[in-house]
């Protein structure tokens, strides 16, 4: 599984910064915390909200890097099957500080993410709804796409706006406030916002 990586990444004993940072003690270690490496604005403020590598982030990233990470500048599309990411992670873990304290026990046995209900997922969002609900995202997220040091959401695709916001419902994406936000949500209103959100024009 290390090919998928090989080609941007570098571990071991002699690994150095390539494309992407060197995965060495990757288990532990907070997100975007190699100094001098050109992170994405999305990665440093994860690594900002608290984000660290563990068996289960590295492996919810790892099935979809732009669900947890929604800006990430890495081009992997993510592993779908959850053997091939616990073969990876294994792989990870052996250069890790102390493999001993990282549990060997098959990432799978963490919740199903971003896999959600296939009902949850057929939800048709209300976009009028959506945009009724819309004004407390926009205290914070520009409408018209622009970041001010704020993700924009105008035009994310409607899945991968629910599956970010169930990630921070079920606390699975660090970020206190926007946990907060999303545990008020039902999956309607979700799905509304993301219809909304995803109909706006920049």
């Amino acid at each position: 599984m290390w090919i998928f990586c090989s080609g941007c990444h570098q571990i071991g004993p002699d690994a150095e910064t390539g494309i992407g940072p060197p995965l060495n003690g990757i288990f532990g270690r907070r997100a975007a915390a190699i100094e001098g490496f050109p992170y994405s604005k999305s990665m440093r403020r994860m690594g900002n909200d608290g984000l660290t590598w563990t068996l289960e982030t590295l492996d919810a990233y790892l099935e979809n890097p732009r669900v947890l990470v929604s800006g990430t500048r890495m081009s992997f599309d993510g592993l779908e099957d959850a053997g091939e990411r616990a073969d990876l992670l294994a792989y990870l873990r052996v250069y890790s500080d102390r493999p001993s304290n990282i549990p060997e026990a098959a990432p799978t046995a963490r919740p199903d993410y971003p896999h959600l209900p296939a009902e949850t997922l057929a939800i048709v969002g209300d976009a009028a709804y959506g945009e009724y609900l819309a004004s407390e995202c926009q205290t914070c997220h520009q409408s018209d796409g622009s970041d001010r040091g704020i993700p924009s959401i105008t035009l994310w695709p409607e899945e991968d706006f629910v599956l970010a916001m169930h990630a921070y419902k079920q606390r699975l994406r660090p970020h206190p406030v926007m946990q907060m936000m999303a545990s008020r949500l039902s999956d309607e209103e979700i799905a509304a916002l993301a219809a909304y959100f995803g109909t706006l024009s920049r």
